[in-house]
């Protein structure tokens, strides 16, 4: 007879009793996410009305920016980690610390894209400039923060490695389908009218690359944590 395999589940974070510090830095990471989303919903939706468009139109713009998609990743996350004594299914699911090790990584990858080729671009007002401090400098920093101190050494699989590059994947292809109907690209190096399809495509490899690594220097870290 061959020996039965048991699937194990993955564990959940916190492993064990949670510290007051873990639950208070994930519960502040998602406070300062959920506000600057609203926040950014707020500012989003009334330009949209200034320009005559709906609150439809102002959501849609919203969601075709990966910042604003990964805030609420992390939004929602981080809720899931401090409300540790629930136990529902998608709760569950983001207290994973291969969701969590993901959600941190996309988050980190929003910061130092944002610092690297969009701070320059545009000089914000007083609010708005708060705003994008939250969105790309706070939150990633947090996220970060976090991850080094509360997720210990988990077990990883490639299958999580793979799964980890859906969302990027996904949304770049969403982004140039949708811009090729609306004509509209949420970046400047993705924008395939003014660059080009060519010069879009080696863009796109360029910051997908830099992700990798990115990923990489997690699972290194990971790799390299005691049990």
């Amino acid at each position: 007879m061959r020996p039965i395999r048991i699937r194990q589940r993955e564990p959940e974070l916190p492993l064990h009793t949670p510290s007051v510090s873990s639950l208070t830095l994930a519960a502040v990471i998602a406070v300062i996410a959920w506000i600057s989303l609203l926040a950014q919903a707020d500012v989003t939706i009334d330009r949209t009305l200034a320009r005559g468009l709906t609150v439809f139109d102002g959501l849609a713009r919203m969601s075709s920016y990966l910042t604003n998609l990964t805030v609420l990743a992390c939004a929602i996350c981080f809720t899931s980690v401090a409300l540790w004594q629930h136990r529902s299914p998608l709760v569950r699911f983001f207290r994973q610390p291969t969701v969590v090790t993901a959600v941190v990584a996309y988050m980190v990858f929003v910061g130092i894209a944002y610092n690297l080729l969009l701070r320059g671009i545009w000089t914000p007002t007083a609010y708005r400039r708060l705003l994008n401090e939250s969105l790309h400098s706070v939150l990633p920093m947090l996220a970060a923060l976090y991850w080094v101190l509360f997720v210990p050494r988990f077990q990883l699989r490639p299958r999580h490695c793979v799964l980890w590059l859906v969302y990027p994947l996904a949304y770049l292809g969403i982004t140039f389908w949708r811009g090729s109907l609306s004509d509209f690209y949420p970046y400047p190096f993705i924008d395939v009218d003014t660059l080009g399809l060519r010069q879009v495509l080696v863009n796109a490899s360029l910051l997908f690359g830099g992700f990798l690594v990115l990923l990489a220097v997690f699972v290194g870290i990971n790799a390299r944590r005691r049990r």
